[in-house]
């Protein structure tokens, strides 16, 4: 199996984990958008608590360039955590909530 096709392995696999944490409150479902041929992966929760929409990320990650970007993490632990954990060196993750000048001061990809 190439790299590719691993990260897109390992990425679909931690966010279906994520997703088996559906929220406690209201009638939230829990969606996954996988889009493999232009390597956009998002978990999102949709639904309602009461009268209030509930609508947003948790996760979205991109593989761009061959490194996994992480464009948005709502989880506590942090997603580049399990990525390293799994093997994935972090010259191949970019942490893409934090602005491009920041990203020169953290251990990981710069882009």
């Amino acid at each position: 199996m190439d790299r590719l096709e691993h990260y897109r392995n390992l990425i679909e696999t931690l966010l279906k984990e994520y997703g088996d944490y559906k929220p406690s409150y209201g009638d939230v479902e829990v969606q996954f958008v996988f889009d493999r041929e232009r390597d956009h992966y998002h978990l999102m929760n949709v639904g309602w608590e009461g009268d209030r929409r509930v609508r947003g990320s948790v996760l979205h990650l991109d593989i761009k360039n061959g490194k996994i970007w992480i464009q948005h993490d709502g989880t506590e632990r942090g997603i580049a955590n399990d990525l390293l954990e799994l093997g994935v060196p972090k010259e191949e993750i970019v942490l893409a909530f934090h602005a491009p000048t920041r990203r020169k001061y953290m251990d990981f990809a710069v882009s």
